[in-house]
C-alpha cells in the first residue's frame, strides 16, 4: 500500500444508559495512553460492524448490541511501529453494552473507563471524535 493512501479502521461507541443518562466507555491506547474507542482494522471475514464489535471486546472486555450502519467516521492518523503516521477514516459503530467481563484479553494493555459523553469530549485524545460525542450526548439530554 502506498504511504499516502488512507486506511480505514472500525471504532466501536460503547455505552450504557443509567437513570435516562447515557455513559460512554473509552479506553487508552496502549502506547500514549491517549483515550480513545476501541478500534481496528478490516478483518477478511468480518463486515465492519463485527470489527467493532471484536475491538470492544478485545480492548475493553464489553459484549453488547451493535449498529450494523456507522453512527458517524471521522478522520484520523494511525502511528505505526516505525513512528510515522498514516491517515485513516474511522467508522464509528453505537455499541449498547450488556455486559462487562472481569478479564478480557488487553486488560493488561489498557485502562478503561465510563465518562459522560460532555466528560469523555474533554479528555478524548482524538480532538475530531469531540463533535460526535457531544452529538450522542446530545440526543439523551
Amino acid at each position: 500500500m502506498p504511504a499516502h493512501s488512507q486506511g480505514i479502521q472500525f471504532a466501536a461507541l460503547p455505552y450504557k444508559v443509567e437513570d435516562g443518562k447515557a455513559l460512554v466507555m473509552l479506553v487508552t491506547s496502549r502506547e500514549t495512553k491517549r483515550w480513545i474507542l476501541p478500534k481496528g482494522q478490516p478483518e477478511k471475514d468480518l463486515k465492519p460492524h463485527e470489527v467493532a464489535k471484536a475491538e470492544a471486546y478485545e480492548e475493553a472486555g464489553l459484549k453488547g448490541s451493535i449498529a450494523k450502519k456507522a453512527f458517524a467516521s471521522f478522520a484520523s492518523t494511525k502511528r505505526l511501529k516505525s513512528g510515522t503516521e498514516r491517515p485513516v477514516l474511522v467508522k464509528v459503530y453505537l455499541l449498547r453494552v450488556e455486559a462487562e467481563r472481569g478479564t478480557w484479553p488487553e486488560q493488561n494493555q489498557r485502562e478503561r473507563r465510563w465518562f459522560t459523553p460532555a466528560e469523555a469530549a474533554t479528555i478524548v485524545g482524538e480532538p475530531e471524535l469531540v463533535p460526535i460525542l457531544l452529538d450522542f450526548g446530545s440526543r439523551w439530554a
